[in-house]
C-alpha cells in the first residue's frame, strides 16, 4: 500500500509538472501571436556577437523581429516561466526556452506583464554564450499597433530539399520554411525550428571558415550551413551530401538577398 501510494504521489507531481510547462508555453504563445499585433517602442538597446561585427551594440526604438513559428516552437522547446522581473522599469515574466534534442540556440524572452508583449529577449550558444540580446531601456507609454504575419511554409518544400541535396541530414529539429534568390548567385534556403533560424546555401563559390559556419565542395557548387549550433553538428549536416541540383528548388525561390 505504501509503495502504491508513493508511485501515486511521484505520478501526480509529474503531472502536476507537466500541467505547469504546458502553462508556461501557453502564456508565451499568447504573448508571442499578441506580439504580430501589438507592440512596445521606446529606447531599445541590441547587441549581436554572431556574426561578428565591427560595432556589436547599437541604439534602437524598437525589438528587432525574431522569425517565431508557434507550431515548432511548441514541438521543439522547453518552456520554463522564471518569475516576476523588471524591464525598463516595468514589471515583467522571463520565459527561458530549452530545446528539447540537439544543440539549437538556447532563448530567454521577456514579456510586458500587463501589456502582454515581450520587451527583451536574449540568444545564447548550447554553452551559454550570448550571441544576442536586445532591451528595452525605456518604453513609451502604450504599446503601437503593428502587423506582422507568419509566413506559411510552402507545400512539398522539404521533398524538393532532399531531391536538390541528397543525403543531406537536417539537424535535430529543423525544417525548411523558405527559399530565397541571391544576388552573388545560387540559392539560401531558411531552416527553423521555431526560434532559431539556419541559412543553408548553395552556392557558386566557398565561403570562409568560421565558428559557426560549415561548407564542402559538392560537384561544381559549394553548400554552406551558418548558423547558432556546434559546429560539429553544422558538418554532420553536410556529410553525406552526394549531389547538388538547384533546380529542383527553383519553384520555390523567391527574391531577395541575405548574405550570410
Amino acid at each position: 500500500m505504501r509503495r502504491a501510494a508513493r508511485l501515486g504521489t511521484a505520478l501526480l507531481l509529474a503531472a502536476l509538472g507537466g500541467a505547469a510547462h504546458a502553462s508556461d508555453t501557453d502564456d508565451l504563445l499568447s504573448a508571442l501571436k499578441r506580439a504580430r499585433t501589438l507592440a512596445a517602442r521606446g529606447q531599445a538597446e541590441v547587441t549581436v556577437l554572431f556574426p561578428p561585427r565591427a560595432v556589436p551594440t547599437r541604439a534602437a526604438n524598437a525589438l528587432p523581429v525574431v522569425a517565431v513559428r508557434p507550431a515548432l516552437l511548441l514541438k521543439n522547446f522547453t518552456v520554463v516561466s522564471a518569475g516576476p522581473q523588471s524591464v525598463a522599469g516595468r514589471d515583467a515574466v522571463r520565459f527561458d526556452l530549452t530545446p528539447k534534442v540537439g544543440g539549437a540556440g538556447r532563448w530567454s524572452l521577456w514579456v510586458d506583464r500587463a501589456w502582454n508583449v515581450p520587451l527583451a529577449f536574449e540568444e545564447r550558444r548550447a554553452d551559454g554564450a550570448v550571441v544576442r540580446r536586445a532591451a528595452f531601456l525605456k518604453v513609451n507609454a502604450a504599446p503601437v499597433k503593428v502587423a506582422a504575419a507568419v509566413t506559411a511554409i510552402p507545400a512539398g518544400l522539404r521533398v524538393a530539399l532532399g531531391r536538390a541535396l541528397p543525403g543531406l541530414s537536417l539537424p535535430a529539429g529543423f525544417t525548411p520554411v523558405g527559399v530565397r534568390t541571391r544576388e552573388a548567385g545560387g540559392l539560401e534556403i531558411a531552416l527553423s525550428d521555431g526560434l532559431n533560424v539556419l541559412a543553408l546555401v548553395l552556392a557558386p563559390q566557398d565561403v570562409r571558415g568560421a565558428p559557426g559556419v560549415a561548407s564542402r565542395r559538392v560537384g561544381n557548387a559549394f553548400v554552406w550551413l551558418v548558423g547558432n549550433l556546434p559546429d560539429t553538428e553544422l558538418r554532420a549536416a553536410l556529410a553525406g551530401v552526394r549531389r547538388a541540383s538547384p533546380d529542383a528548388l527553383g519553384t520555390f525561390a523567391g527574391p531577395g538577398d541575405s548574405n550570410p
